[in-house]
C-alpha cells in the first residue's frame, strides 16, 4: 500500500481523513477498541497487515486519554501497542496513596505518568521527524484560561521560530510535555508549567476542562479555518471526520435528590454536566452540516437530523462511534446483554479495576458499530495520491 509523506498528509488536496478522540481517563481503552476495529477493516481493503492508522488518517487529534492515542498513533504506533501502553498506564497511574484525597494536593502523582510518557516519546518534538501525520493536542491554559490548540502544520502562526516575537515555536514543544499538558486533569493531576516565550511560563489543565473533550468540531475548524494555515477544502467528499469517545452515562437523578445534594458535589455534578453539554453541542453541529451513517438522536425534538442541512448541503462526511453505559441501551442498539448492576461504575475515569471490562465492552461495540461501507471509496488513499498526481 502506498504510504503518504507528512508533506502530502498536510496539504490542502483532498480527500483529507481526519481520526478525532475524546478524553475520558481509563475509558481510553474503550477508544482503542473502536481503533483495533477500524485498523482491522483498513488493514483487509488495502490487503496491507502493516497498514498503520497514520498511514490512511491526514490529521489526528485528541484530549487528554484521547491526546495520548492522538500522538501515539502519530508516532507510527499500531492499536495492539497502545493497549498494551495503556493496561500498564492504567495500574501504574491511578495508584492512590493513603495520603492523597485530591483535595489539597492532586489524587495521584505524576511520576508514573512522566516516566509512560517519557518511555513512548522520548524526546520528540511536534515537529520532528518521528511525527508521521498532522496531529492536534487541545490543551488549556487555565492562567489565560484559554483553550490551545497545539498542532504541527508548518504554516501555522506559531509554529516556528521567528525574530520578531519570543514565543516558544510549537516546532519545539516536546511531545511528552504537550501530552502531559493535555492530560492535567483538575483534582487527578497538577498541572503542566511550560515556557510559551521568553522568560514567561503557563500553567496548563486537561484540555477537557475546554469546550473541547470532544475534540472533532474543533479539529474541522483547525482543518478549514484560514488562520490555522492548513485551509482544507470542506464538502461532502472533501473530508471524512471519524470520532471515538470513551463512553457516557446518562444522569438521572430524583429532584428531591439533586435539591439535597451538598454544595460541593453539586458544583462537581455540574462540571461534568457542562462538559457533557459542550460534547453533544459538538456532535448536534457536526450532525446539522454532515452526512453521516451513524447520526446520534440529539433529544426527543431533534431526533438525529438527518432531514436537517446547513445552507442546503453537506458540507463533509461525519461518523460517530460511542456507547452509554445503560444496559437497555446496549441490549437495544448493540444486542449486547449486560446488566445495569455489571455496568455501575464504568464511567469511572481513575478506576483501574474496570479496564478488562471497557476493554471488552469497546471491542464488542466496535464489531456492531464500525462498518466498511464508513470509509467511503472517495476517500481512499489511493484516490488522494490520484488527486495530487
Amino acid at each position: 500500500m502506498y504510504r503518504p509523506t507528512l508533506e502530502q498528509h498536510l496539504a490542502p488536496i483532498p480527500p483529507k481523513r481526519i481520526l478525532s478522540l475524546d478524553g475520558g481517563g481509563v475509558r481510553g481503552i474503550l477508544t482503542l477498541g473502536y481503533l483495533a476495529r477500524i485498523e482491522s477493516v483498513l488493514r483487509e481493503r488495502y490487503r496491507d497487515p502493516r497498514l498503520r492508522l497514520c498511514d490512511y488518517f491526514d490529521l489526528i487529534g485528541g484530549t487528554s486519554t484521547g491526546a495520548i492515542i492522538a500522538t501515539g498513533l502519530a508516532i507510527g504506533k499500531t492499536v495492539a501497542e497502545l493497549q498494551k501502553l495503556y493496561r500498564k498506564l492504567a495500574n501504574d497511574i491511578f495508584h492512590t496513596e493513603w495520603y492523597r484525597l485530591g483535595l489539597i494536593s492532586p489524587k495521584f502523582s505524576i511520576e508514573a505518568l512522566q516516566s509512560a510518557l517519557e518511555s513512548t516519546f522520548h524526546d520528540y518534538r511536534l515537529g520532528g521527524k518521528e511525527v508521521l501525520t498532522g496531529l492536534m493536542i487541545m490543551c488549556k491554559r487555565f492562567d489565560s484560561g484559554s483553550p490551545w490548540v497545539i498542532h504541527n502544520h508548518p504554516k501555522s502562526r506559531y509554529f516556528m521560530r521567528t525574530e520578531a516575537s519570543s514565543h516558544v515555536p510549537n516546532s519545539e514543544y516536546l511531545l511528552k510535555q504537550v501530552v502531559r499538558a493535555s492530560t492535567a486533569a483538575p483534582h487527578y493531576f497538577e498541572p503542566e508549567r511550560i515556557q510559551v516565550a521568553g522568560e514567561f511560563f503557563g500553567a496548563f489543565v486537561d484540555g477537557g476542562m475546554s469546550p473541547h473533550n470532544n475534540p472533532a468540531l474543533q479539529l474541522l475548524m483547525l482543518a478549514t479555518l484560514d488562520g490555522y494555515g492548513w485551509k482544507w477544502p470542506i464538502g461532502e467528499t472533501n473530508v471524512l471526520i471519524i470520532s471515538a469517545g470513551t463512553g457516557r452515562k446518562e444522569m438521572s437523578e430524583k429532584c428531591d435528590d439533586v435539591m439535597r445534594m451538598p454544595a460541593a458535589g453539586l458544583a462537581g455534578r455540574s462540571l461534568v454536566n457542562l462538559m457533557d453539554d459542550c460534547s453533544w453541542l459538538n456532535q448536534t453541529v457536526l450532525q446539522w452540516i454532515a452526512r453521516s451513517d451513524t447520526a446520534w438522536p440529539v433529544d426527543r425534538e431533534l431526533g438525529d437530523l438527518r432531514n436537517d442541512s446547513f445552507g442546503g448541503q453537506k458540507w463533509l462526511t461525519y461518523q460517530r462511534y460511542d456507547l452509554r453505559f445503560q444496559s437497555k441501551w446496549l441490549k437495544d442498539e448493540l444486542s449486547l446483554d449486560i446488566a445495569d448492576r455489571d455496568l455501575a461504575g464504568l464511567d469511572a475515569m481513575d478506576n483501574p479495576r474496570n479496564l478488562t471490562q471497557l476493554e471488552e465492552l469497546g471491542v464488542n461495540a466496535a464489531e456492531q458499530q464500525v462498518r466498511p461501507e464508513h470509509f467511503p471509496r472517495a476517500f481512499d488513499i489511493e484516490a488522494a495520491v490520484d488527486s495530487h498526481a
